[in-house]
């Protein structure tokens, strides 16, 4: 299949399927892409990933707040938290109802428990679910694409690294992110998020928070590797009976291109609050450009033909 040109090869430097992105950044001979694939169906809330990616990167404190509303006291990703553990609370069973079991082998009846709800809400159904979220590490980076100092750029893992020695605080990069993700620190107006521990990476360990997690809740490896996984886990857990499991940020024909770090979730996006359908912030810059460009040729055209005369009668 011969290549896209012109336009359409623009267009797709900004959006759509891209195989090799670290090869794209310049990288020649580079390792395969590497990603983070978080099974939530086994996340336990410990935390364990945020405190060994707070102590591996020397990420200062979150300011020690409590929500009061959650044991989520960290609240979201951030500029000094890199790693979030979400915990959402729902109303529905735990397990699907079973039937009932046959007369002769039901046991004597228990004493009757106290009259009243079980919590002070009348709650009698509650659910957990806990999800441990983190930079996407996009194929599209729009953070990257926007960054005028070349503070983040590609490395030759395909993940999306901040250069803090680099960066000017212009920001560009927060309103870029389509999941929120990168932050300023209030300190100097310096942009930080995860780096996936590229330090780790170039030594041949895995990230402390996927080293520190005790489930395998977060595993890390050749993205293509971790695709093919996801896919056997989602297949397992239908089998299971928990129909809702499904991936989310896995496709490369999605609006980002599909993401380095991608997740098995047990309900809708938003639950976690993850955006339900993102889309890179630079797609439509092509577009634009070649807009603005016809516009400017349209207005420098109405310009002379407006001037001409002028120029004739000084003659």
């Amino acid at each position: 299949m011969s290549e896209p040109e012109g336009p359409r090869r623009l267009d797709l430097l900004l959006s759509g399927p891209e195989p090799d992105p670290a090869g794209d950044a310049g990288h020649q001979e580079h390792p395969p892409r590497m990603g983070f694939f978080t099974d939530t169906s086994v996340c336990i809330g410990c935390k364990a990933c945020e405190v060994a990616c707070k102590e591996w990167n020397a990420i200062p404190e979150d300011g020690l707040s409590l929500t009061g509303m959650s044991y989520d006291n960290t609240g979201g990703l951030g500029a000094s938290t890199w790693r979030h553990v979400a915990f959402i609370e729902q109303s529905r069973p735990v397990a699907p109802e079973t039937a009932a079991p046959p007369e002769a082998l039901v046991a004597p009846a228990a004493p009757e428990p106290p009259a009243g709800p079980p919590s002070p809400d009348g709650r009698t159904e509650l659910r957990w679910l806990m999800s441990s979220d983190v930079c996407k590490h996009c194929t599209h980076a729009a953070c990257l694409d926007v960054c005028p100092t070349g503070s983040l750029f590609r490395t030759e893992f395909g993940t999306v690294v901040v250069q803090e020695d680099i960066c000017n605080g212009c920001g560009y990069c927060v309103p870029a992110c389509p999941y929120g993700v990168i932050e300023q620190r209030p300190e100097d107006g310096r942009a930080f998020k995860c780096t996936m521990c590229y330090d780790r990476l170039g030594d041949g360990m895995e990230p402390a928070c996927a080293k520190a997690c005790p489930t395998e809740s977060i595993q890390f490896g050749p993205l293509d590797e971790l695709r093919e996984r996801a896919a056997l886990r989602v297949d397992q857990l239908h089998d299971a009976g928990v129909p809702e499991a499904h991936l989310y940020g896995h496709d490369p024909e999605d609006g980002v291109g599909g993401d380095g770090a991608f997740f098995l979730l047990l309900d809708r996006p938003e639950v976690y609050g993850l955006p339900p359908d993102p889309v890179v912030t630079t797609r439509d810059l092509p577009r634009m450009w070649r807009r603005a460009g016809g516009a400017a040729l349209g207005i420098l055209g109405a310009a002379a033909i407006a001037f001409a005369p002028l120029g004739k009668a000084k003659r």
